[in-house]
């Protein structure tokens, strides 16, 4: 079965302090007891996790601490579908320090993120329509089932940020998150004009209605076709202009095709998934992928699965709309 990235939004976040209480006694003073100050934050499944104090040390999937590191707030641990290590979303960042907990999906070394010491462990949760609904009692992205899910909560409690919608909702429920966990607020706002920045450019790169299509390839099966609608990223991309090919199919997020029909599907520029998947100089040794315009005319690029942050995803912006600026209609 393909795992590979979705994405959702929605839920409440509160955060939350204990009143202080005083005690006196009859013919004696007794101190005030101390103020208590504590943490709560209500995830995207409903579950509200409650410490005593706001978490310093936080642990979780790849695409939503890369998103909590872009604002300030360094993991302790990470896991993923890839190693951090070779993930894009860590590019430029000193991993020395952060434990290396899982590589592979649903692979988790418990001792190991027992031994980070995490007050608190963020992840995913993906719907399975394209109607965008989330099943809160569903398995969390990242996790292989909820026997696993529970070992984690044994080591510390787990917040899920739902992926769904569009990237722009997905991006604002990041930073109440980010916020929780101790990043700055007016920082996380300055970084939102180069974001808006990033996406008129974007929107100026599409009108030249070059039509684009992602998709993640493999020897054995073919293309992966994404549905930009079913992907956050790709659905605010596609409402700030950018035309993606529409592949059918009735399935959520992916409508295939075997290497013998990926020529019915023709779009001017190809989007390929760095997950897994294979590579341009792969893909060419496929008969009929040379056949298709996008590839004929060198307009294939990298797709990358990157956080939920304005840093993030104005970095990418700016990287599609040069290419879709460079690109030409071919189909």
């Amino acid at each position: 079965m393909l795992r590979t990235h979705r994405r959702l939004v929605g839920g409440l976040m509160a955060l939350g302090t204990a009143a202080a209480v005083a005690g006196c006694g009859t013919g004696t003073t007794e101190d005030a007891a101390a103020p208590t100050e504590g943490w709560e934050f209500t995830d995207d499944r409903g579950v509200t996790v409650t410490l005593d104090e706001a978490p310093d040390r936080v642990a979780g999937l790849n695409d939503v601490v890369s998103s909590l590191w872009n604002y300030g707030v360094a993991p302790v641990a990470t896991f993923g579908q890839t190693s951090a290590a070779d993930d894009v979303a860590f590019e430029g960042k000193d991993l020395s320090d952060v434990a290396l907990v899982g590589t592979t999906y649903g692979e988790i070394d418990l001792e190991a993120l027992a031994a980070a010491d995490p007050d608190l462990v963020v992840t995913t949760v993906y719907p399975t329509t394209s109607g965008g609904e989330i099943d809160p009692e569903g398995v969390p992205y990242g996790f292989q089932d909820l026997a696993q899910l529970e070992q984690v909560e044994q080591i510390a409690p787990v917040v899920v940020i739902g992926w769904t919608g569009s990237a722009a909702d997905v991006i604002e429920r990041t930073a109440e998150l980010a916020v929780a966990v101790g990043a700055d607020e007016d920082a996380i706002a300055a970084e939102r004009a180069d974001f808006d920045t990033a996406a008129a450019q974007l929107t100026e790169a599409a009108s030249s209605g070059v039509t684009v299509l992602p998709v993640a390839a493999y020897a054995g099966e073919g293309f992966y076709m994404a549905k930009a609608p079913d992907d956050p990223s790709l659905r605010l991309y596609a409402d700030l202009g950018v035309q993606f090919l529409d592949p059918g199919g009735e399935d959520y997020y992916w409508q295939t095709a075997g290497w013998e029909s990926v020529t019915d599907y023709r779009s001017d520029v190809i989007l390929y998934s760095l997950r897994g998947a294979m590579t341009p100089e792969e893909m060419a040794t496929q008969p009929t992928y040379g056949l298709l315009p996008a590839a004929q005319a060198g307009q294939v690029y990298p797709w990358e699965y990157i956080g939920m942050d304005y840093p993030a995803q104005a970095a990418y912006m700016e990287r599609l709309a040069g290419w879709l600026s460079d690109s030409e209609r071919v189909a």
